[in-house]
Parts: C-alpha cells; structure tokens; sequence
C-alpha cells in the first residue's frame, strides 16, 4: 500500500538544475503533500503539489518572510543553492595569488552564509515528534582531510564552512529535536551550469543528470538515522570526511 502523503517539504533554490530535480521527484513521492519551491524568481517546476515562493539568499528578511508563509511543520528541508565562480564568471582561483578579499566575502555568502541563514529561520518549522530532515548541498572539495590538490579557494573554503555549519546544526538539534537529521550532501559532478567548464576531465559514467543525482540524493536521505546526523554523505551513501 502506498504511503499517505503527508510530507511538507520545501527546496531553497529550486530554479538551479539540482534544486528543480530535487523539486520534480519529491513532487512525484507519494508520501509527500506539498513541495514549497523556492528561488530568487519565484518560478519552479510545475506541478499540483508545488507551491513557489521567492526569497533571496543575500536578504534574511525574506528568507524570515518566506518560512514564515510556508509555515509548521516542515518534514523536509533542501538548500540547493551555491556557486563555483563569481557573479562576474571570474574563478575558480587556481593560486593563492588570485585571492581577493571580495571574492572570498562572495562565495562565502553564497555558500556558507545563506544556507545558515535558512536554517535559523527553517529549523524551527521541523517537528519535534517525528523524524525531520535538513540538508544542504556541499562538495568533497570542501573536505579538508580529502583536499589533494589544492585550489579553488574561497569555493573550498566556503563548503568547509558550511560543513562546520551542518555539524553545529545537528547537535544542537540533537537536544531539542532528538528525531531529527542535519547532513550536508555531495552530490557528485552534475551536467549543470555550474559544472559545466570542469566537465572535461570527468571520467566516464560520472557524469550526472539532475534527476539522477536528485534521486541519488534522495534515496541517501531516505536511509539516514539520526544518529548519522551531522555528517557528509555523497550521491552513492558514502560518508566524506570533514
């Protein structure tokens, strides 16, 4: 028998490739009720059960505004924002001699501090009766035990950072919210914008449609316990770590 659906979800980046395939296959879940889909437009997929909402990463106001429409409870949490380059197209930095202070401030607000600042307004919306979810998309290069070559600086950083971040989130709520689960997630190389100047050395096989790479992630969420919390996982359920 199919499970009743009602799930509350909500994706935080839902126009990327990765957030709209994220968007797409909790819409098509059938324990899932309402996926609230969120970008800096306000467009997402279309679908009966997808509720779009606007919010920008940059502003807490309206990411405060927009938990705060979607409202309790909140059984899953999904930030797919991020970015590799800067809005101007320059980077990844290859030296350290390329870093700049206005680069490093950029990625870090986009990688680190606007998945934070979702969480401080979407936490609050899990259950505490039942098992949640939160999780935000990271990367292997922003583990330091796993960082062999070096580069990408400020990207590298930034997704270190929000690593520390998920860790922080996932003890504390540990002690308010015992059911609940906060991991960041590597979702391996996806045919998307963002990876799309460093395809060329990818080997065969690895690289991934969104809805692949949505499913993967999905699958490896689906399998988690709380005691798991506070970790990084990649698409296949391997943990990466920090």
């Amino acid at each position: 028998m199919e499970a009743a659906a009602v799930m509350r979800c909500a994706v935080f980046g839902a126009s990327g490739g990765i957030g709209a395939a994220l968007v797409q296959a909790l819409a098509a879940r059938g324990d899932v009720a309402e996926v609230h889909a969120g970008s800096r437009s306000g467009t997402a997929p279309v679908h009966v059960k997808v509720r779009p909402f606007a919010f920008d990463l940059a502003d807490e106001a309206s990411i405060a505004a927009a938990c705060a429409a979607i409202g309790a409870p909140l059984d899953m949490v999904l930030v797919a924002t991020g970015r590799l380059t800067r809005a101007d197209g320059t980077g990844p930095e290859k030296s350290y001699r390329a870093v700049t202070a206005e680069g490093l401030a950029e990625l870090f607000a986009i990688n680190a501090i606007g998945p934070a600042l979702i969480a401080k307004h979407a936490l609050p919306l899990l259950p505490r009766d039942r098992r949640a979810v939160f999780a935000a998309l990271s990367a292997r290069v922003g583990s330091i035990s796993d960082n062999r070559l070096g580069g990408w600086h400020a990207y590298r950083a930034a997704k270190a950072a929000l690593n520390m971040l998920v860790r922080n989130l996932a003890i504390e709520l540990s002690r308010s919210h015992p059911q609940a689960i906060a991991v960041a997630l590597h979702p391996g190389t996806v045919d998307t914008g963002l990876s799309a100047p460093f395809q060329r050395g990818v080997a065969e096989g690895k690289l991934f449609t969104p809805d692949y790479a949505a499913g993967r992630l999905l699958a490896v969420l689906d399998g988690l316990f709380p005691a798991q919390s506070g970790r990084l996982y990649a698409w296949d359920g391997a943990e990466i770590s920090f």
